[in-house]
């Protein structure tokens, strides 16, 4: 299984997974060249953990493609507003490549990684659900993180039981990359 990811919205690593609170203040207003609060290593290595668990056979040669954006919550209402008419910040959006009408040719399959799609996460909404919750930075993107793959993936919550059932697989994704202190 292999995954290529690509992490956008920052351009330097953080230091220890906290922002301080200037950046955090950068990352409510957007502002560019911001820390990264999870090294792109790590990302990567998150993604590949959760879909070797997922095994989603999706892709004949399990390879997949995904971008993550991070961004602060200024931009995350102007895309809750275009895409989901919703005026209002959000913790995290996905917007599956799968659910396009678009077939990639099988000549393009055999070779190339399955584009999954974007998922885009306010670090401004997720610090501060991570202070409510009183885990850490890095839980709380994990936890969003993992929301947005499985969505990625056709995974979807328009019921209570379908919800309990998502939150119950994104705490067993951040289990399986050594992570706790989130449990829905």
């Amino acid at each position: 299984m292999d995954v290529e990811i690509c992490v956008q919205g920052c351009s330097r690593e953080a230091g220890d997974g906290e922002l301080s609170d200037d950046d955090r203040r950068d990352w409510a207003g957007d502002l560019t060249a911001l820390p990264c609060p999870v090294a792109t290593e790590l990302w990567e290595d998150w993604f590949q953990a959760w879909l070797v668990a997922l095994q989603p056979n999706l892709s004949p040669i399990e390879s997949y493609e995904l971008s993550l954006r991070l961004t602060g919550d200024r931009e995350m209402q102007q895309l809750n507003h275009q895409y989901r008419q919703q005026d209002q910040s959000t913790d995290v959006l996905a917007f599956a490549a799968l659910e396009s009408a678009l077939v990639q040719p099988q000549a393009l399959q055999s070779t190339l990684p399955l584009y999954l799609g974007d998922i885009v996460i306010s670090v401004g909404t997720a610090q501060r659900q991570a202070n409510a919750q009183e885990h850490s930075l890095d839980v709380e993107l994990a936890w969003l993180a993992a929301h947005g793959l499985l969505h990625l993936l056709g995974w979807d919550h328009p019921d209570e039981e379908s919800l309990n059932r998502m939150l119950k697989q994104q705490q067993v994704l951040l289990e399986i990359v050594g992570l706790n202190g989130k449990t829905g």
